[in-house]
């Protein structure tokens, strides 16, 4: 298992803002919903996806079955990272209906209106339901918590994000012309605000692999095979990126992320396989050389090793299921 790629590659200053910025959000769905009291409406599990509520007027409970439930006031934002089933209603003991029983119009392929409720006091959501297509939002969903909670001081949210959920309002209120992909890009920009907000204030995200990106050092090893996963790296090369001797770094580096730098490197690039093959047509050996191996096979006995399957296993799955659709 060796790489090809020798050149010099520039460091990166601030490792938790660049994996950030590389995130790539895919919205799958937006619903621009007016309920009126009474109401209650039961969202079902989506493992592997995103899924956010944010509150324009009036109010709403947030039930779940295994913490507490949560009021939302005007202005609020939640964000279920993991996808976890709940409820949403006009009162915390309010009956609910499945979300795929309620009637919705459609307004494009991705946008829906739903208006549905007895005819009291209204609440006005714009909800969604995103993934990440990007390895390192993967890692970041493990550690986040199952909800993120945004709350308004005196009625307001944070300055930047409330000028974002405002905004993004007023064009899921209208949709017009170009409306759609405007709605996306917020949606994509207030829910890594809300994920940016909560690891600026949890204790939890100062630990695990968000608080080895924060390292002054191991961050510094960590940006440098995310961004450039086709690299020559050895233990030597990143030890001496994180400026520090090879056994100290080697020793620190298996202490904050739980395994050592070499496995590190080869899951990221195997799992980076992963998702390519999944995501996209793509040819073994583009992949490997685009990996930094210097031969299919030795690409293929290191996918088999992490993944748990061959790479063509995988082709061919996803194949089969890229010609159902």
């Amino acid at each position: 298992m060796q790489a090809t790629h020798t050149r010099d590659i520039p460091e990166i200053s601030d490792p938790l803002g660049e994996t950030l910025y590389a995130l790539r959000l895919n919205g799958l769905m937006y619903a621009n919903s007016e309920l009126s009291a009474p109401w209650g409406v039961e969202m079902p599990a989506m493992a592997g996806k995103m899924m956010f509520h944010i509150v324009t007027e009036g109010g709403c409970w947030l039930r779940f079955p295994d913490h507490d439930d949560v009021y939302l006031q005007p202005g609020e934002l939640a964000l279920m990272p993991r996808g976890e089933g709940h409820c949403i209603s006009s009162a915390e003991d309010q009956a609910c209906k499945p979300f795929f029983d309620i009637p919705i119009s459609k307004l494009s392929e991705r946008f829906e209106f739903m208006r549905y409720g007895g005819g009291g006091e209204e609440t006005l959501l714009t909800c969604g339901v995103l993934s990440f297509d990007h390895l390192a939002g993967e890692k970041l969903i493990k550690q986040l918590p199952p909800l993120i909670h945004i709350k308004s001081q005196n009625g307001q949210l944070p300055g930047q994000l409330q000028a974002l959920v405002k905004m993004m309002a007023e064009e899921a209120s209208r949709l017009g012309a170009g409306g759609e992909t405007v709605v996306s890009h917020l949606a994509d920009i207030i829910v890594i605000y809300a994920i940016r907000h909560w690891i600026e204030h949890s204790p939890v995200a100062s630990t695990g692999w968000l608080g080895a990106l924060k390292d002054p050092k191991i961050g510094k090893a960590l940006s440098a095979i995310h961004a450039h996963p086709e690299a020559a790296w050895t233990v030597e090369r990143l030890a001496e990126r994180a400026g520090m001797s090879r056994s100290g770094f080697s020793a620190r580096f298996t202490e904050v992320i739980g395994t050592s730098v070499k496995q590190y490197l080869t899951e990221w690039r195997m799992n980076l396989a992963r998702m390519k093959i999944l995501q996209s047509p793509t040819s073994l050996i583009d992949l490997a050389e685009e990996l930094g191996y210097k031969s299919e096979a030795a690409f293929s006995r290191a996918y088999k090793r992490i993944i748990g399957v061959p790479p063509l296993r995988h082709k061919q799955g996803s194949q089969l299921l890229a010609d159902k659709n």
